[in-house]
């Protein structure tokens, strides 16, 4: 396996040269890192090359790198990585990209290239606030459509300030303020003796 994984790397290092931000063999698996104004051209050649054919995306899903490496991290904020397959090819590969702006990321659709992108992005947009530019329907997919906030943001409140219930008197959804009080939830057999007490 690993040699087909260097053939793999040989390959995207002949085909993409100049548009390589970086490529990662580790653990038995392959990473390749592209800029965001690369993105479509990129990944039309990895679908449509005869030494690639990934015909298949296997997942999409959104990255918010603001705490990685207990906060560490020094570059951009927000990305997508994209999991491909090669059905003809027998290969796998992860592409990440990053979104140059981290307080309004944007990345281009690639449901033009794989049709199946298209709720992987609407997730990424419902939870890590990621636009896709040219997406077909870019809408809320999990959360309600008034929503406030991105939830997987490493940056969103633990806790709400309002919660959302079914009233079945008004026979509809309703808003209200949060009525869950915050405790401390510590087995009582590591509590200190006189654990919470003044």
């Amino acid at each position: 396996m690993a040699a087909d994984l260097n053939v793999l790397q040989d390959n995207l290092a002949r085909l993409f040269k100049s548009q390589l931000a970086g490529v990662e063999h580790k653990l038995g698996e392959l990473t390749l890192e592209i800029r965001a104004a690369d993105l479509l051209p990129v990944m039309g050649r990895l679908r449509d090359e005869d030494c690639l054919r990934f015909e298949q995306l296997i997942d999409l899903c959104g990255v918010d790198y603001s705490a990685y490496g207990d906060g560490a991290w020094g570059g951009k904020r927000f990305a997508a990585v994209y999991h491909l397959l090669s059905v003809t090819n027998n290969a796998r590969l992860r592409v990440r990209v990053f979104a140059d702006d981290d307080d309004f990321p944007i990345l281009d659709s690639v449901t033009g290239i794989w049709p199946g992108a298209n709720w992987f992005e609407r997730e990424a947009f419902d939870l890590f606030g990621i636009i896709f530019t040219g997406h077909p329907d870019l809408r809320r997919l999990l959360t309600d459509y008034g929503f406030v906030g991105s939830p997987f943001r490493k940056d969103f409140p633990l806790s709400g300030h309002m919660e959302m219930r079914y009233d079945p008197e008004q026979r509809r959804v309703i808003y209200q303020p949060v009525t869950v009080e915050p405790r401390e939830v510590t087995p009582r057999i590591i509590r200190e003796e006189h654990y919470g007490g003044n």
